[in-house]
């Protein structure tokens, strides 16, 4: 059963498939992936983000959710986030290898916007097993899309080294664009310059944003939400039409019923699965409450 025929308004969770006994690679991510965390069966194993506040830390999809945050940011609360540890990489991979895993392909959030793959690195170094780090230079979809495409191909049975190359092609061929409704908490946060973030801030502008080498940049600037949304329409609507299997992601922080009419009329446009889904609650803190976000990445014409 592939595991991309899926569409839903929450977590996203792996198609069931049993792993076979001591599958010799295994998927790891991150919860920036949008991906149940922990994962099961031949799905990527999920290694948790978290989410900081004054008083307390918690694990991504575990004890915290995405409607909590943007509660917690209403209420005006100091909302931070924090990598996991290297130790708690370490134990996936332990895991991993005590159920008959003899590789891991370990991929995760750009490390332009997070010391996550750092950790993963570092447990790497001391794995019982070999562990290959791939940087997706993506998140949110574009980093869970790559994620289960690298899962298949392990699940069917492919080396290490073609589970990579997989998790890497389809990262890369992943487009995101996204609308925020303030600029502020990705300055905050110093995950954009202060240079595109002042661009962004004009007076009755609303600023288009885009994934551009692992970074966030400001592609665009319109003038009314409702312009937003055409372009954001209008530049999905460009990555459909040059990939040869699109699959599209629609992700809100706070806002379902845009990521809702959005998916609506992108399915008026393309026959390709679309997921509606919550964005990462850590990837919430740095965009803010109402970003809504549409990712597409070409699946190709991959045989395993």
């Amino acid at each position: 059963m592939p595991l991309f025929r899926r569409q839903h308004e929450h977590r996203a969770e792996p198609a069931a498939i049993a792993p076979p006994q001591g599958q010799a690679v295994r998927v790891v991510t991150d919860s920036t992936s949008c991906l149940a965390v922990p994962g099961d069966g031949a799905g990527p194993r999920v290694v948790p983000l978290r989410v900081v506040t004054e008083r307390e830390s918690y694990d991504e999809g575990v004890d915290v959710t995405m409607a909590d945050v943007v509660r917690l940011l209403g209420e005006g609360a100091r909302v931070t986030t924090s990598q996991p540890p290297p130790d708690r990489f370490a134990e996936v991979y332990r895991e991993l290898a005590d159920d008959g895993a003899r590789a891991i392909v370990s991929l995760h959030l750009s490390g332009e916007l997070s010391g996550t793959i750092s950790a993963a690195s570092a447990a790497a170094a001391r794995s019982p097993l070999a562990v290959r780090v791939v940087d997706s230079r993506t998140a949110g979809s574009g980093l869970g899309f790559a994620a289960l495409a690298a899962a298949e191909c392990a699940a069917a049975g492919c080396d290490a080294a073609h589970v990579a190359q997989r998790a890497r092609e389809v990262a890369d061929s992943s487009s995101s664009v996204f609308m925020v409704d303030s600029l502020e908490h990705l300055r905050r946060g110093g995950r954009l310059s202060g240079t595109a973030a002042a661009l962004g801030t004009v007076l009755g502008v609303r600023p288009i944003l885009t994934m551009r080498d692992g970074r966030i940049e400001l592609a665009q600037r319109v003038r009314t939400r409702a312009a937003g949304l055409e372009r954001l329409l209008d530049l999905a609507g460009e990555s459909i039409a040059a990939a040869v299997r699109p699959v599209v992601g629609v992700q809100h922080f706070g806002a379902p019923e845009r990521a809702r009419t959005v998916a609506g009329r992108l399915r008026t446009r393309t026959r390709a699965d679309i997921e509606i889904s919550d964005m990462s609650a850590v990837i919430g803190v740095h965009v803010g409450p109402g970003t809504l976000a549409v990712v597409v990445a070409d699946l190709g014409d991959h045989r395993h």
